[in-house]
């Protein structure tokens, strides 16, 4: 195909689009924050795709390119991968509306597909972050000083939000032809088969569905994990499978529950990373997840409460007894 033909130009400006817009969050906004050089980083990055698109788009690539509303996009995702990882859950909720302005963008072009999945699951924490905020009366100051930042809402609180969204939800489009023919490969590895749900908070059972930061498929696995349990990972890159995927999850999350001997913190643990859920337990010389709960990534304290809701609504069982 010609460089000038229609199909290869609008290829053209999904693949600008994508490395001005996403590039910028392939590290953490909290690495350029330490530097103390983040806008100059991110503005580093929006160049560099201008440039590229100067030497490789006609002139209506170009403007197309140019109408985007580059550092709205650049801003939004830089700041909700930091505040994901961060610990402040109610600041998730002001990134709501621009997420909905980008996503249609991402959905436009094939190339960026993968990532919009992504941000629509990711949406729904920022719905619950407004939620929670509305619901979360402000932290009163004190005389002469600055307001104090706002507490996390307990994880009760956020079990209730997560099951009152689910109530009335039907089962995903994609669910249907996964979740019987998944159930086995994880009763197979001895973990609950109830935990297939794990797919429709990480990817909406779509296995397109891919992170800025390289995790992929209906469970999301991150590359070095997928590899540890067997997973080839380039070329024909088996978390897209749904089996080979759904074992390498339930495998994880066999170890994990090995490793914890509580389906709570093994879940926590497959969000935030083991070594993360190690650390706030043995510093805050715990043993449950509600007691770290509020100490860990925002993303976290609210993925353990929607997996519980979602098989609480999906199964009719709590997570904590499977």
């Amino acid at each position: 195909m010609k460089p000038g033909h229609p199909e290869m130009r609008s290829r053209l400006i999904a693949l600008a689009l994508w490395f001005s817009i996403l590039g910028a969050i392939t590290f953490p906004a909290a690495t350029f924050i330490a530097n103390g050089a983040e806008d100059s980083s991110l503005d580093d990055v929006i160049k560099s795709a201008q440039e590229w698109a100067n030497e490789n788009l006609d002139e209506s690539a170009l403007q197309v390119l140019n109408e985007v509303d580059q550092e709205r996009v650049k801003k939004l995702l830089a700041n909700l991968q930091q505040e994901l990882r961060g610990g402040d859950v109610l600041d998730l909720a002001q990134y709501e509306d621009t997420a909905r302005a980008v996503l249609p963008l991402l959905e436009s072009y094939e190339e960026t597909l993968p990532y919009a999945i992504w941000l629509k699951t990711r949406l729904e924490y920022l719905e619950e972050a407004k939620r929670l905020r509305k619901a979360t009366p402000p932290p009163k100051p004190d005389p002469g000083k600055p307001p104090p930042p706002p507490v996390n809402p307990a994880p009760d609180a956020e079990r209730k939000i997560w099951v009152e969204k689910m109530v009335e939800r039907p089962w995903p489009k994609n669910a249907k032809p996964y979740v019987s023919k998944l159930k086995p490969i994880f009763t197979a590895q001895k973990v609950p088969g109830e935990l297939v749900w794990i797919a429709e908070v990480e990817s909406s059972f779509d296995p397109r569905a891919r992170s800025p930061v390289g995790a992929a498929g209906l469970f999301q696995l991150m590359p070095e994990t997928a590899r540890h349990y067997g997973l080839r990972t380039r070329f024909m890159d088996e978390r897209l499978e749904p089996e080979p995927s759904a074992g390498a999850a339930a495998k994880h999350l066999r170890h994990l529950y090995l490793h914890y001997k509580d389906w709570r913190l093994a879940v926590a643990a497959y969000n935030a990373g083991e070594g993360t859920v190690d650390r706030l337990l043995a510093k805050q010389k715990q043993k449950s997840f509600d007691a770290i709960a509020r100490k860990l990534p925002a993303e976290t304290q609210m993925y353990v409460p929607r997996v519980e809701a979602t098989i609480l609504r999906r199964e009719g069982k709590k997570l904590e007894v499977l």
